[in-house]
């Protein structure tokens, strides 16, 4: 069974999950963590990206964004 179309409307907050491959970890080490939220931030600014909260755990990311700013195509 398919699951069902997601719903798009401004001013609700979207979950956002990045995980590894095969949930594998994706940070090892501090500076791990501290090169993807310097990233993060990077793209943050230069898209125009709200990020209400977040949480980072050793195989996946966690975060909040508002409608039109989480669907961000990286170029």
């Amino acid at each position: 069974m398919s699951r069902r179309p997601r719903v798009f409307a401004p001013g609700l907050l979207y979950h956002v999950i990045v995980r590894g491959n095969q949930r594998r970890k994706t940070f090892r080490c501090d500076d791990d963590y501290k090169a993807y939220l310097d990233r993060l931030e990077k793209y943050r600014v230069k898209c125009h990206v709200r990020i209400y909260a977040y949480c980072l755990m050793p195989n996946h990311v966690l975060c909040g964004a508002p409608h039109k700013t989480c669907y961000v195509k990286f170029s």
